[in-house]
C-alpha cells in the first residue's frame, strides 16, 4: 500500500501539485471508512459514461478510499417504457409509477446496478449491488403516484457489510415497506437520506454536465449559500432544474455540519475535484460570510498582514497600505481569505492581493472571495508570475491575459486594445508591497 500511495501521489501530482494531492490524500484516510463520500450517480451518467465511472471509482478504492455509491437510472427507464408502450407520467417532478411501469422499472434498475459491479470488477476491484434492504419507506401518495415510496428509515447494515468485506457498495433506488412492498424512490430524495444517515466527508453528484452551469453555459465554479443563493435564485436564467438542484442541496446541506459540502462534477474529473485546490466542478457550500470595507479596517489590518506573510512566506514593507489608494477590502469572516482592492488606470479597479490559506482553498473559500470580487467588479486586472501555482486558475476566470516582462497581466471586462496595453504597463510597474 505504501508503494501504490506513492505512485498515486505521483499520478495526482500531474492534476495539480503533489503537495495538494498528499494533503488531500492524508485528510482523507483519517476519515472512518464508511464515511468517506457518498456519491450519487445520475443515470445518464451510468448510461454515456460508464467506463470512465467505473476507473474514477476503481482508482478511488485501490488508494483505499471506499464511496458509498447510489445510483438512479431515469433515462433507461424512459426508454425501456418506451421500448414497452408504457407512458410516462410525473407529478410534482416525481414518476408515476404504477404496477405496469414498476414491472418495466425493477429489472432496468437491476441492470444499471448489474452493469456498474461488472465494470468495477473487470478493473479488480471487489463491488457489492445494494438492491434492496437500505430504504425502509411507505406509499407517499398511492392515489397519485402509485408505487412511490416515501422514505422512513436508513438501514446502513447492508451498506457497512459490503465495506466491511472489502467491497465497494453500489445502492439502487428501491424502497420497501415493513410488508415487504417494493417502492420506487426517487433518486435526489434518495441521496439526500442516505447522505443525511451517513454524514459522509464528502457528498459528490456525478453529471453529463460536470457541474451547474451559468448563462454561457460555463461550469460555476463555487457557490457559498450564505453569499450567492439569494442572487443566483433572482437570475432568469436560474430556473426548472437548477433551481430545483440548488433548493434541493441547500436542504441536503441544512442537515450536516457546517462544513459539510456537495461537489458536482462529471465521472472524468472526479479525481481532479477531489484532489485539487481548483477542483474541476461546482462545488456548493453553505460558506461563510465574505464581508465587505471600502477601507481595510484598523482591527483587521494585523490579521490581513499576518495572513498574507504566513501564506506567501515573505514580509511586508512597513506601512505598505498607506501608500495604497484602497477602492474595496474584502475577507471571510473566519479571516482565512482576503482580497484587496485600489484605484486602477481608467478607474478600473487593480486586485492588489487576493490570499486564501490552502485548507480554505480545499473548501471552496477561494472561489466565494472571487464571485464576490466579481460581484463587486464588473472590469478588473491584475498580475501574477506565470510560475504562480494558481496561474492555470487565473487563466481559466481572465477573459485576456498579456505577458509583460516577468508578470502575466489578466484582464476581466476590458475590450479596448489602447485600454489593455495601458493596463497591461500600469500593472507590471506596480509595486508589490513587499520587501525585497
Amino acid at each position: 500500500m505504501p508503494e501504490l500511495r506513492r505512485i498515486v501521489v505521483e499520478l495526482l501530482g500531474q492534476l495539480g501539485s503533489s503537495r495538494e494531492a498528499r494533503q488531500y490524500l492524508k485528510q482523507f484516510s483519517r476519515v472512518e471508512e464508511s464515511r468517506f463520500a457518498v456519491v450519487k450517480i445520475g443515470g445518464a451518467v451510468m448510461r454515456d459514461d460508464l467506463d470512465e465511472l467505473a476507473a474514477a471509482l476503481a482508482f478511488l478504492h485501490r488508494l483505499g478510499l471506499t464511496p458509498i455509491v447510489l445510483h438512479g437510472a431515469g433515462p433507461q427507464l424512459d426508454e425501456a417504457m418506451e421500448a414497452a408502450g408504457v407512458p410516462v407520467e410525473k407529478c410534482n417532478g416525481l414518476r408515476v409509477t404504477t404496477e405496469e411501469v414498476m414491472a418495466v422499472a425493477r429489472p432496468v434498475i437491476y441492470r444499471a446496478n448489474t452493469r456498474l459491479v461488472d465494470a468495477l470488477e473487470e478493473r479488480g476491484v471487489r463491488a457489492r449491488g445494494v438492491l434492496h434492504g437500505v430504504f425502509n419507506a411507505r406509499l407517499a401518495d398511492p392515489e397519485r403516484l402509485g408505487l412511490v415510496g416515501e422514505i422512513e428509515s436508513v438501514e446502513l447494515e447492508p451498506v457497512r457489510s459490503a465495506i466491511s468485506s472489502g467491497a465497494l457498495p453500489v445502492v439502487a433506488c428501491l424502497g420497501e415497506s415493513a410488508s415487504g412492498q417494493v417502492m420506487n424512490i426517487n433518486a435526489d430524495i434518495a441521496a439526500r437520506e442516505l447522505v443525511w444517515a451517513v454524514r459522509p466527508h464528502k457528498v459528490i453528484f456525478l453529471t453529463g454536465t460536470g457541474g451547474l452551469l451559468d448563462h454561457r453555459g460555463r461550469v460555476i465554479s463555487a457557490i457559498s449559500l450564505v453569499n450567492d443563493y439569494d442572487h443566483l435564485l433572482a437570475q432568469e436564467w436560474v430556473h426548472s432544474g437548477m433551481r430545483l438542484k440548488l433548493m434541493q442541496i441547500r436542504e441536503l446541506l441544512e442537515g450536516l455540519p457546517s462544513d459539510a459540502s456537495v461537489s458536482i462534477t462529471s465521472a472524468a474529473n472526479l479525481t481532479r475535484e477531489l484532489f485539487t485546490h481548483t477542483g474541476a466542478g461546482t462545488l456548493i457550500r453553505r460558506g461563510e460570510v465574505i464581508e465587505f470595507h471600502e477601507r481595510v479596517p484598523a482591527e483587521r489590518l494585523s490579521e490581513f498582514e499576518a495572513l498574507l506573510e504566513n501564506s506567501f512566506d515573505r514580509h511586508l514593507q512597513p506601512d505598505w497600505v498607506g501608500g495604497r489608494s484602497v477602492r474595496g477590502f474584502l475577507c471571510a469572516e473566519s479571516g482565512r481569505a482576503a482580497a484587496l482592492l485600489v484605484d486602477g488606470v481608467d478607474g478600473i479597479p487593480y486586485l492588489d492581493k487576493f490570499v486564501v490559506t490552502p485548507e480554505a482553498q480545499g473548501e471552496g473559500l477561494g472561489a466565494a472571495l472571487w464571485q464576490a470580487v466579481r460581484q463587486h467588479c464588473p472590469q478588473l486586472y491584475w498580475r501574477a508570475r506565470a510560475a504562480n501555482p494558481i496561474a492555470g486558475w487565473y487563466f481559466q476566470q481572465s477573459h485576456t491575459t498579456h505577458r509583460k516582462g516577468q508578470w502575466i497581466v489578466y484582464t476581466i471586462g476590458v475590450s479596448d486594445h489602447e485600454q489593455l496595453t495601458r493596463l497591461a504597463e500600469d500593472a507590471a510597474g506596480r509595486d508589490s508591497g513587499w520587501k525585497i
